[in-house]
């Protein structure tokens, strides 16, 4: 059966393949028919999990989508995106608008890796060099302390990573290679040690692989969906007026289910929703996007897999869930730290060590190691609940420096920091982060 089942899903590749180099994607980009933002549109042959496959290439390259107009009845995809850089700005040079719509050609091409089958992740990342490991459990004060120093202590160096918390729970997708070897870690002895370690420390779900090949940011949607974290328990915390709104109505007409999401505008919004509609198994038919100000505005029409609109209320409930925990995973509560320093071995434990014994919770954060350097941010807050004492962050700054560690600012919701991306290195003057190279690693 198993054997039947792979042999179907090869054929199922095959044929998208042929059908992509019958018809490639066109892409067209305009930056004359609006004066604050570059159009791109994107016209394929349609095919399951495409939508997400446009956005999340759109996300890699560090392009905020503003507005979205998209349409995918029948056999063909048409969609317009209005982008602007990490600054707000339309892009402006033609050497890089030029390679913005090579890149998205080969990356929805037939020779791509992202030709996707229900059976995988959409945005596959091929790597030889490091070994994955996932985690899941329940969020506490100081677990990124204590996950770093098991890291440490076993010889893994983290090489790059990253990880959420959301409503009591905590997902970690990290890539570690062999502190003396600087490579992988193959051996399969070592590997159960490293998980059967860093389970009795999480007391949660933990897996370690050669090869990490799943996009990051996909992989913790799918990890802290089937984690359930949008199951609330007890009080919810902040203010409930801020929370997003979600609407699911069925369309009779149509056969429709209409998706409604009014929420505060961020970077990867777009991503994070078509990403949970995709992981529960809706086709998205037809989106209208639209930011102004602050807020943006979402609207989807869906059906389920199987051809039908959402058919209960339990149903209905658990997309409207599901939704709202995606759009609040990248929100973090409290300050901002962002530190630079040169890397070293076990500079990670060391760092959490340091917020855990002056009291404070990690809530989130994004580390990197780039031509040597360590390039983080974190936000954290005080493990009781109180405000952050200005006193303590003045400590912690003696401590690791004053001008390696910054305070960034207070409650600063999320403008994601800059994510890695292989198309950065192709784009210099188009990404203006800090570091060409920004993987993350989140705290708990």
């Amino acid at each position: 059966m198993d054997g039947e089942l792979s042999s179907s899903w090869d054929s199922d590749d095959e044929y998208e393949k042929f059908i992509l180099k019958m018809n490639p994607p066109r892409v067209v980009i305009d930056n004359d028919s609006c004066i604050n933002a570059t159009v791109v549109r994107v016209d394929s042959a349609n095919k399951y999990g495409i939508l997400l496959e446009v956005v999340q290439v759109l996300t890699d390259l560090n392009l905020n989508i503003k507005k979205a107009y998209i349409s995918s009845d029948g056999g063909w995809f048409m969609d317009v995106f209005n982008v602007t850089n990490s600054d707000g700005e339309k892009i402006n040079d033609e050497t890089a608008l030029d390679e913005i719509a090579d890149f998205i050609r080969k990356s929805l091409g037939a020779d791509s890796s992202f030709i996707p089958s229900r059976r995988r992740s959409v945005g596959v990342e091929q790597a030889s060099d490091y070994t994955s490991i996932e985690l899941t459990g329940t969020d506490r004060p100081g677990l990124l302390s204590e996950v770093s120093a098991v890291l440490t202590n076993l010889k893994c160096n983290v090489v790059s990573a990253e990880v959420w918390t959301h409503n009591t729970r905590a997902a970690a997708v990290m890539h570690v290679t062999d502190l003396e070897t600087g490579s992988a870690i193959n051996d399969p002895l070592r590997i159960s040690s490293i998980k059967k370690l860093l389970s009795h420390v999480l007391k949660g779900r933990t897996m370690v692989s050669p090869v990490g090949s799943t996009h990051r940011e996909r992989r913790l949607h799918q990890m802290m969906l089937a984690d359930r974290d949008y199951e609330r328990s007890g009080e919810v915390n902040g203010d409930v007026t801020q929370r997003p709104k979600v609407s699911v109505v069925n369309c009779g007409d149509k056969d429709y289910s209409v998706v409604t999401i009014r929420c505060s505008d961020r970077p990867k919004l777009l991503f994070d929703t078509v990403c949970t509609l995709t992981d529960m198994q809706y086709v998205v038919f037809h989106v209208n996007v639209d930011s102004k100000m602050s807020e943006a505005y979402q609207e989807y029409y869906i059906r389920h897999v199987d051809g039908s609109p959402v058919k209960s209320e339990a149903e209905r409930e658990r997309v409207i869930q599901c939704l709202e925990a995606a759009i609040e995973r990248r929100v973090s509560e409290g300050i901002k730290l962002e530190l630079c320093t040169p890397d070293r071995v076990g500079l990670l434990s060391e760092i959490t060590r340091i917020f855990r014994e002056n009291g404070l919770s990690v809530t989130r954060a994004e580390v990197a190691t780039h031509d040597k350097n360590a390039v983080n941010t974190f936000y954290v807050r005080d493990a009781t609940g109180s405000p952050v004492d200005p006193r303590t962050l003045d400590m912690i700054r003696n401590e690791l420096g004053q001008s390696v560690l910054q305070v960034k600012g207070q409650n600063e919701m999320t403008k994601t920091p800059p994510q890695v991306s292989p198309t950065r290195f192709l784009f210099g003057g188009l990404f203006k982060s800090k570091s060409p190279c920004n993987f993350g690693l989140i705290s708990f």
